[in-house]
């Protein structure tokens, strides 16, 4: 064959060849745009489509229908303790608004009250609570905030020291508990475990090796608190914790003649007009003092009974975690003035997981 025909060939079917190389490049950049256009169109599908929470919990009127153990067992207060809580709120502000124009609907009373209620018995974060109680985190948070600021402005009505009537009575019991004269309370220090806070943080760290404020609790022959001071780093001694209490400045006037018991954390001598402590046992006590210690001991375990079922009823109070200083303060003391608003009637101890053995004086 003549080499120019050969060559003309060759040229034909190089020609042919990159024709359909182009056509290739043309169909893959045509499939390459369309498959773009589909992952675009669906993004903007995902975009627009509205968001639908997840919500596993259950309704607010779900718990107030429920019989009156189990409600109690959920709130810890009885129905007519929870309709005064929840009175209290409206008249301090936190009741339900008329809803005008768009958004969401207003939170019923009802539910805030609720729903702060079981943020002190529980330790669910804000996302476990939005849940439960199907409401976004940031409102969740500022039901709390607000119920926290409310039930501490009560604390004054609930947390009140004895009349002399009370006193006579308080030393009667006791007298009869330990066989001690002129008793009218006990007196220990508890820890409240929090997160390191980001000032001063070493000052938190207690003996038993974790961060936590301290709350120096007074209690009646009956548990209820008739005195109380939160807040010092979890490093303060009981003593120191005394020392720096506003109580201890009005102790003259208020203990007028009556003792408390306390541990031998309060064997100072400027302690000792107005609190009995057992003695330390070095080896050489009597037998009458043994005794001594023992009657003391048997009073005395009533405050840390106290700071047990307190820490029992509002298990927020175990661990606090993420939480500012001041919140923690507020949680303490509003689970105080719950504990002897608990008090005011019967209570039925809450049977799951509970007392724990760490939960007198942690």
């Amino acid at each position: 064959m003549d080499p120019l025909v050969k060559f003309c060939c060759a040229m034909v079917a190089i020609v042919h060849y990159l024709m359909e190389m182009a056509l290739c490049i043309t169909l893959l950049n045509d499939t390459v745009r369309r498959m773009e256009l589909s992952r675009a169109l669906i993004t903007e599908k995902k975009r627009r489509r509205p968001q639908s929470l997840v919500k596993s919990g259950i309704g607010c009127h779900l718990f107030l229908a429920m019989d009156d153990d189990t409600f109690q067992s959920h709130m810890r207060l009885t129905r007519r303790q929870f309709n005064f809580l929840n009175d209290s709120f409206g008249r301090m502000g936190m009741a339900e608004v008329p809803k005008n124009g768009g958004g969401q609907p207003r939170v019923p009373l009802e539910m805030k009250t609720a729903m702060f209620l079981w943020y002190m018995a529980n330790q669910n974060s804000f996302r476990e609570i939005r849940d439960k109680f199907n409401v976004s985190r940031s409102t969740a948070h500022e039901i709390i905030v607000s119920a926290l600021d409310n039930v501490c402005q009560l604390a004054a009505s609930f947390i009140t020291w004895p009349d002399e009537n009370e006193k006579l009575r308080s030393s009667r019991a006791f007298q009869r508990s330990c066989s001690r004269e002129r008793i009218i309370g006990a007196i220990d220090g508890c820890h409240i475990k929090i997160q390191r806070p980001r000032r001063h943080g070493i000052d938190y760290m207690n003996q038993k090796g974790y961060y936590s404020i301290l709350i120096q609790g007074i209690c009646d022959d009956k548990g209820k608190f008739i005195d109380i001071f939160v807040g010092p780093p979890g490093r303060v001694h009981d003593a120191l914790l005394l020392r720096i209490s506003p109580f201890f400045s009005e102790r003259a006037e208020k203990m007028a003649g009556y003792f408390f018991l306390g541990d031998t954390a309060y064997i100072a001598k400027n302690f000792r007009h107005f609190i009995l402590t057992p003695k330390r046992d070095t080896g050489v006590l009597t037998q009458e003092d043994l005794h001594n210690n023992t009657q003391i001991s048997r009073g005395r375990v009533i405050i840390e009974n106290a700071f047990g079922r307190m820490k029992c009823r509002f298990r927020r109070t175990r661990d606090l975690q993420n939480t500012s200083l001041l919140t923690c303060v507020k949680i303490v003391l509003a689970a105080c003035t719950l504990h002897n608003m608990c008090m005011e009637e019967r209570y039925t101890e809450h049977q799951e997981g509970c007392p724990r053995h760490d939960d007198e004086n942690e």
